[in-house]
């Protein structure tokens, strides 16, 4: 019997592709014990406006740390980003079919008082799920106990939970070895994501937004648009 496991580091508001993943996996691993990346999608993303897609960024304080983990990132509360976000979301979507019926308790996950990032991406990934109709089981790869590096520990991660799959995305190719899951009697499936184009506000169809996106303006159909089962 398979198993397919994803393993993603945790990121802000992620994109459609993102919940594809997880949605594929039947055990999702957040890579939260890694090293964080300045300018990457662990603490920002983009939503739209009428003069195209514009970032929303979590700010966060690394100074005097070179290489910090994801799980040990602070926030920076000095800075009034909740207020910035959210009001970015309702001057963009207030007029979104679904945006009053997502948007309250979307809003009560990003106003609580965060110390860690991560466990602001958390948060967000489980509530987006959760309101997606996704299932998957999710982990944190540092409560695992299985240390190690790169594919190898990549590997290992799938031993640990059974896994015969690693669901893979498409940049992977890049880096993964996949000889190393073969050796172990796994294979690896890489995400060859077809992004759907759906109605927005605010003009042209832009892609690779937040998911947020899809949501206000699609609600309950959003998962079936995500994952391709609604043409």
């Amino acid at each position: 019997m398979s198993l397919t496991v994803g393993i993603l580091q945790p990121s802000y508001l992620p994109w459609l592709g993102y919940f594809e993943q997880l949605f594929r996996a039947d055990v999702f691993v957040l890579y939260d014990d890694v090293q964080f990346e300045k300018g990457s999608w662990r603490n920002r993303n983009r939503i739209k406006a009428p003069q195209g897609a514009q970032w929303l960024t979590v700010p966060v304080l690394t100074k005097g740390r070179e290489f910090p983990l994801i799980n040990e990132v602070r926030v920076n509360s000095a800075e009034s980003w909740q207020k910035k976000h959210l009001r970015g979301l309702a001057q963009y979507y207030s007029k979104a079919p679904y945006y009053a019926e997502y948007a309250p308790e979307l809003a009560c996950v990003i106003d609580r008082s965060w110390e860690k990032l991560c466990d602001l991406n958390i948060a967000l990934i489980l509530h987006l799920s959760a309101v997606l109709g996704i299932t998957t089981p999710v982990l944190l790869a540092s409560e695992l106990g299985i240390a190690g590096s790169g594919t190898l520990r990549l590997v290992d991660i799938l031993a640990h939970l059974g896994g015969t799959i690693f669901y893979e995305g498409a940049a992977g190719r890049d880096y993964i070895d996949e000889s190393l899951f073969s050796s172990r009697g796994m294979r690896v499936e890489f995400q060859d994501y077809a992004h759907p184009e759906y109605t927005q506000l605010h003009g042209g169809f832009i892609p690779y937004l937040s998911v947020v996106d899809l949501l206000f303006n699609h609600g309950p159909n959003s998962l079936s648009i995500l994952t391709g089962s609604m043409q």
